[in-house]
């Protein structure tokens, strides 16, 4: 039988909440009631996970990072201290959006990392093992193990799942240190290659 979950005394939990197995939540956090978190994650000090957010299993949140309303995390994801989601392309105070249906979907796939003090913003979708890096502001769809940086983030190079950098030969391939094939179309995607 697995762990049941941590909730740090300072952290409020609101009722109807899902938070799986093992997974930990840290001082001064707040999780709203119709949240879902999966098993074996880790909320670091000062997060906010708010209603109807989804999030997987195994994924980090670091310190002082708010998950809003419109945000999906697949498993495996990182995010790092004080990134910033958005979930409103065009918000006012006078003109509140403030129901789910004013809300857009920001989703992070399997295995993306996003670097510290890193803005995503609403609307884009983080492929798999993709990695934001600290300080990027992401306005645009990252394809599956690019990398990304700067203001606003261009790709950079690409990364293997185990964040090695690829290097890639003139027919679109590298091969990692522990041996893994990846090919590069011509468009730019990135896959694993299974041999």
């Amino acid at each position: 039988m697995e762990a049941p979950p941590y909730i740090h005394p300072t952290a409020i939990v609101d009722e109807g909440a899902l938070i799986g197995e093992g997974t930990k939540i840290w001082h001064f956090s707040h999780v709203y009631g119709k949240a879902v978190i999966g098993k074996h994650c880790v909320f670091g000090q000062n997060t906010m996970v708010m209603n109807h957010v989804r999030i997987g299993d195994h994924c980090k949140i670091q310190n002082n990072v708010s998950l809003y309303e419109g945000v999906v995390l697949e498993d495996y994801v990182f995010c790092g201290p004080s990134m910033v989601f958005t979930n409103v392309k065009t918000p006012r105070c006078l003109y509140p959006r403030n129901t789910s249906a004013d809300y857009t979907e920001t989703r992070v796939k399997r295995g993306a990392s996003i670097g510290a003090n890193a803005t995503i913003v609403c609307g884009i979708t983080l492929h798999e093992c993709c990695f934001v890096a600290a300080g990027a502001v992401v306005t645009k769809d990252v394809p599956p193990f690019a990398m990304v940086a700067g203001v606003p983030a261009k790709i950079i190079g690409y990364m293997c799942e185990r964040g090695e950098t690829l290097s890639f030969d003139a027919a679109g391939r590298a091969l990692t240190t522990y041996g893994q094939p990846y090919h590069i179309s011509h468009d730019g995607i990135v896959t694993k290659v299974d041999e």
